[in-house]
């Protein structure tokens, strides 16, 4: 599959302050989560997947490869560093006890006091909010996280084996 410049549909006109406010967004969320990962002594990756379990719950090598967009080698070395740092743990599979499951376990750096101090900043705008505004939000965060996941799930099967990590 080609890389496609143009865009299938055009999307409403943004200003170009708009377009730059959103990419500044964007930029500075992956920053903070690259500040939170080495702050628990993690790679960004690592944290990611951190994350995916706490959402999800124990998920097998594999679901957790799939879901953070890794092969399986790569998936190995995270799941070995998290077990390492005492983030993670290996537990047989209770349906089948030759497979494992990867659960995150009690952790040596409290995650949400890292990520404490931004989440109360954006408490602080949060609680300027309409419920009406809120609803728009988080309606927003909800359909642009599907979005996301479709796309990046798109470029990973259009680039497939392109790279290992």
């Amino acid at each position: 599959m080609e890389w496609v410049s143009e865009p299938v549909s055009t999307p409403p006109q943004r200003s170009d302050a708009s377009e730059a406010a959103y990419r500044r967004y964007l930029s500075a969320v992956m920053l903070h989560g690259q500040a939170s990962a080495r702050a628990c002594g993690l790679g960004s990756t690592d944290l990611y997947a951190l994350n995916i379990l706490r959402l999800s719950g124990p998920l097998s090598p594999g679901g957790l490869g799939a879901r953070a967009g890794l092969t399986t080698g790569p998936t190995t070395r995270l799941i070995d560093r998290l077990e390492r740092a005492g983030y993670v743990r290996r537990v047989p599979d209770g349906r089948d006890r030759r497979k494992v499951i990867v659960e995150p376990i009690a952790t040596p750096v409290d995650l949400d006091h890292v990520t404490a101090p931004a989440r109360q900043m954006i408490g602080q705008i949060l609680d300027g909010c309409t419920p009406e505004q809120l609803d728009v939000l988080f309606d927003y965060f909800d359909r642009a996280a599907r979005l996301y996941q479709e796309a990046a799930e798109q470029l990973m099967a259009a680039h497939a084996g392109a790279d290992d990590d």
